[in-house]
């Protein structure tokens, strides 16, 4: 069974949010809003646009920044939430195969996530991760 998702239209999210729907079709026009559409093409937005439709606003009317760094500022977010969601992954990855690492090098395992050795006269430290 396929989960029902639920949308508002755009006269919904206009009175919801206090803006005309044209400032809406605006920001659709101008990229920053990516509603999807209904068999007879109406717009329909879903939660995880509403977050985004409060993301700018509160940018335009709290912060005063125009469209043109609205579209940068959410551009830039979109590219750090990948950045973060790629380091978990490459951090998850040394966890799980940290102790494969060290075995390969002829080191006994510890709990040390670089290990302690001399490299071209350069001395690593011994790194502990706490994991809370």
């Amino acid at each position: 069974m396929k989960k029902r998702v639920k949308t508002y239209t755009i006269s919904a999210v206009a009175e919801l949010y206090d803006i005309h729907p044209q400032t809406l079709r605006l920001y659709e026009r101008e990229g920053l809003l990516k509603p999807s559409r209904s068999v007879g093409n109406t717009r329909l937005y879903e939660d995880s646009d509403l977050e985004r439709l409060e993301i700018i606003l509160s940018l335009t009317r709290d912060l005063g920044v125009n469209l043109a760094g609205v579209e940068i500022i959410l551009n830039m977010r979109e590219k750090m939430d990948a950045m973060q969601r790629e380091f978990e992954r490459f951090f998850d990855y040394i966890r799980n195969h940290a102790s494969e690492i060290g075995r390969s090098e002829g080191s006994e395992p510890s709990d040390a996530l670089v290990p302690v050795s001399t490299v071209r006269g350069v001395h690593f430290q011994k790194i502990i991760v706490d994991d809370e």
